[in-house]
């Protein structure tokens, strides 16, 4: 049998990654147009040569501060800009956090995340949160968070606190990005993560596809984590999750297929990244999931909620994972 033809990188870039090579985004949108098996075949290849084909990184996310933030993302139901019912929750205190935290040890997670519903914090804001940091990680637990917007000083304070990783991800390619969101420019999302990275924190981002975006955006969001310097070392690949109320509602599903192609894309030109099943996990079927798994992906959110939405039961991750053969790492 005659092996697919790889598609290889281009070096456009004048700053290369030192985890990934440079791809152009025209070269990402001939990756994305590989026929369907040649482009898990070679996903499957890249994904070998850097991790355990059969582990996967089990991530527990929480929301510390729900709804109220000033923010319009089309897509989200936590904004103070929709009429979603949503009911908003105040910074929880830093033992209720532990306590999840413990639970989710329990359940074998190994990375415990917290989201807050901010624009940006307040420094006042970040006594409990830095509380919350070193509690989860005396518990053995890798932390992470999602705060909105940061100054440099707040980075500083958030990695002296011990946090691991920082979520901020940059949801879609330029272009598309003004379609979703107004309150907030492209170009401050990158200066977040520049400051996350000034401060020595790993990096946890990503984006969101079925916002109506076209498949050469979608190559163009990837294109844009390329460019980060380094790449990120987690890579959350969410499915719109559409919640009544928001702009977004009503929007056509993503062919499922195209999801698994994202993934196999991501896996591809981000080869040393965990690549993530995000949002919208709970809508794919254990053969979507093993689909997305031979793909590329070795992360997934574990546990009943994302924040505000709904995800598959652990119980249900459980059974897909020894249908499978894979294993929590």
């Amino acid at each position: 049998m005659t092996q697919p033809t790889s598609v290889s990188a281009s070096a456009t870039h004048s700053k290369p990654s030192p985890f990934s090579p440079v791809w152009s985004r025209e070269k990402l949108e001939a990756l994305f147009d590989l026929p369907f098996l040649d482009l898990l075949w070679q996903a499957q290849t890249v994904h070998r040569q850097h991790f355990d084909g059969r582990g996967v990184q089990l991530s527990t996310l929480l929301s510390v501060k729900t709804g109220g933030c000033p923010e319009d993302c089309g897509y989200c139901p936590q904004s103070a800009h929709h009429s979603t019912g949503l009911a908003r929750q105040s910074l929880l205190s830093p033992a209720e956090v532990l306590e999840a935290a413990r639970r989710a040890k329990d359940a074998g997670a190994s990375r415990f995340c917290m989201g807050g519903a901010w624009r940006s914090p307040r420094d006042s804001d970040l006594d409990a949160i830095v509380t919350m940091i070193s509690g989860v990680r005396d518990l053995g637990l890798e932390t992470c968070a999602t705060l909105g917007m940061l100054t440099p000083a707040q980075a500083e304070r958030l990695q002296a606190a011990g946090l691991d990783y920082y979520n901020h991800n940059l949801d879609s390619d330029r272009e598309f990005y003004g379609s979703i969101i107004h309150t907030r420019d492209f170009q401050e999302r990158l200066d977040t993560l520049d400051a996350v990275r000034q401060a020595g924190m790993k990096v946890c981002c990503g984006g969101i596809v079925g916002m109506g975006e076209t498949r050469a955006q979608r190559a163009g969001l990837i294109h844009e984590l390329t460019l980060l310097e380094p790449a990120p070392e987690s890579v959350p690949i969410n499915l719109l999750v559409q919640v009544e109320g928001t702009p977004l509602y009503g929007r056509d599903d993503l062919d499922p297929l195209e999801f698994v192609r994202t993934i196999a894309c991501a896996r591809i030109a981000l080869p040393q990244s965990r690549v993530r099943l995000s949002a919208g996990r709970e809508s794919l079927s254990d053969e979507m999931q093993a689909l997305c798994f031979l793909a590329g992906a070795n992360s997934i959110f574990y546990g009943e909620r994302l924040l505000t939405t709904d995800n598959p039961d652990m119980a249900r991750d459980r059974r897909l994972f020894e249908r499978l053969g894979l294993y929590a790492e």
